[in-house]
């Protein structure tokens, strides 16, 4: 193990399982108020994981309290594993999923807020465990948070790192000087949020149950819900899906320009580059583009899950394209229609945002709209200077020039991702999955968006899958959360040899 500082690991590790746990236990009114049967299922699960974390940091006293890179990538990734593991106890325990590898597939995808589920009929879970499946979401998109402000700029990876480094735009030295302080503010920010919403749900006509796991899950861009039928339960209640759709978009927004517009600072919001493309240059054109077509579609085709779309009407058409593209692009999976079903140009282009990914700094997935940003001009500057190959021209992000090793990161992580894309997609075809589907499910879950295309659209979940693409799903879920080298740099070599 090289010389790695374990305890100290083991000790982050043992926190983790204490807060998980103790997490476990804001399930347990719900199952009392509903006089459910899983009441101790989720309470022995609270307790053991609790126990166990309790011995992690007991146990473990290192000398010294010293962070190294190398003990940061693997407390990220092993404190996802331990949240994920241990998230699943309440599943098995309760009964509610009996299969490890099924428990486990919902679990990480709560953590990693993908919302993909193996889960078949949802409203027939005990109302305290789908509370804890909400909570998964809400304690990843929150961790994601705290993860991406307070310990992957230390360890110079991830989409924030464009923010601590030399890149411009908002940094979180902006927000406050410590990084500690940052990362309480945005805890606010994320709390804050996530009761508005629920208050705003609940006036517009929600029960006060299913306002509380919607928000949850939305603010974290998790997308899991409490209905079979998704969003498109409340098709019939455009103020539910409008609220969601504003949480949505802010939720998918940098939670610091989220705080500037708190505080008023509204010119620092417009001043962002990234939100300008992804407010005005990807959500607007392709809701133009969505909505047009479904207006001009067959009146008579059935798109929503349970409720035809009423073609007819510019309302309905404008809200369920403006719906369906917020949540894909903010990775949040809400469904209010099966966007498969519109037509196979409007399909394309949700596919093409599959691989867009929400703000960094945001609680989204997927690859970041400023990564496609800098590395469309990098690209555009490879002309200028096949023209003028002595001319010094910097990739300018806000006005100001991108560090040339930033630069070199995102290419680099760009071409992983897509060679992950390619390899998982093969693999999951191996596993028996049609091209479409495998395309889909590998798309979905690197990308932590949820719905996909084929057997695993929007009206469909992925319960079908064998248990080895079950994990393959799993890990593309992972990997895809911790920005890819955080994960996969623990599978070199070089990671495991003394310094």
């Amino acid at each position: 193990m090289g010389n790695l500082n374990l305890k100290l690991i083991y000790r982050f590790l043992g926190i983790t399982a204490i807060l998980n746990g103790l997490f476990m236990f804001s399930a347990l009114p719900f199952s009392w108020y509903y006089k459910e049967n899983s009441f101790s299922g989720i309470f022995g699960a609270g307790a053991i994981t609790v126990f166990i974390g309790l011995l992690l940091f007991f146990i473990n006293k290192p000398k010294s309290k010293k962070l190294q890179k190398k003990e940061g990538y693997l407390i990220v990734t092993l404190g996802w594993l331990v949240l994920s593991f241990t998230g699943m106890l309440p599943y098995l325990f309760t009964g509610s999923i009996q299969s490890v590898t099924d428990a486990f597939f919902e679990t990480i995808s709560g953590y990693s807020t993908t919302g993909s589920s193996i889960l078949t009929d949802i409203e027939s879970m005990p109302k305290g465990v789908l509370f804890w499946r909400s909570c998964t979401h809400w304690i990843g998109g929150m961790g994601i948070i705290v993860l991406t402000i307070a310990i992957l700029p230390l360890l110079g990876i991830g989409g924030m790192q464009l923010f601590m480094a030399e890149a411009p735009g908002p940094s979180a030295d902006k927000l406050h000087p410590r990084i500690t302080d940052t990362a309480k503010r945005l805890w606010y920010i994320y709390v804050g949020l996530t009761i508005s919403e629920f208050l705003l749900l609940k006036v517009a006509g929600m029960s006060w149950y299913d306002a509380i796991n919607h928000s949850m899950a939305t603010v974290s861009t998790g997308g899991f819900s409490t209905k079979n039928s998704s969003i498109a339960h409340w098709n019939d209640t455009p103020a539910i899906q409008y609220i969601i759709i504003s949480f949505m978009f802010i939720a998918g927004t940098n939670f610091v320009l989220t705080y500037f517009a708190l505080k008023g600072k509204i010119k620092k919001v417009f001043e962002s580059e990234e939100f300008r493309y992804y407010f005005f240059g990807i959500l607007a054109i392709s809701t133009l583009i969505a909505s047009l077509v479904i207006f001009n579609q067959d009146p008579n085709l059935k798109t929503s899950i349970e409720h035809p779309m009423v073609f007819g009407e510019v309302e309905s058409a404008f809200r369920h394209s403006l719906f369906s593209v917020i949540s894909v692009v903010t990775t949040t999976g809400f469904v209010s229609a099966d966007f498969t079903m519109w037509n196979y140009f409007v399909t394309a282009i949700f596919f093409a945002l599959f691989f867009v990914g929400g703000s960094a700094g945001s609680t989204s997935g997927g690859v970041k709209i400023v990564r496609h940003i800098i590395l469309l001009k990098n690209s555009f500057l490879e002309f200028k200077k096949s023209i003028h190959p002595n001319a010094i021209i910097p990739v300018r992000y806000d006005m100001k020039a991108v560090n040339q090793s930033i630069v070199f990161n995102i290419l680099s992580f760009f071409i992983l991702y897509m060679f992950i894309f390619v390899m998982g997609t093969v693999v999951l075809a191996m596993l028996g999955l049609d091209f479409l589907s495998a395309v889909g499910a590998t798309a979905s879950s690197l990308g932590n968006i949820g719905p996909a295309l084929g057997s695993v659209s929007p009206v469909d979940n992925f319960s079908h899958l064998s248990i080895g693409a079950k994990w393959v799903c799993s890990f593309l879920m992972l990997i895809g959360r911790l920005e890819l080298f955080t994960v996969l740099i623990l599978l070199t070599p070089f990671f495991w040899r003394k310094n």
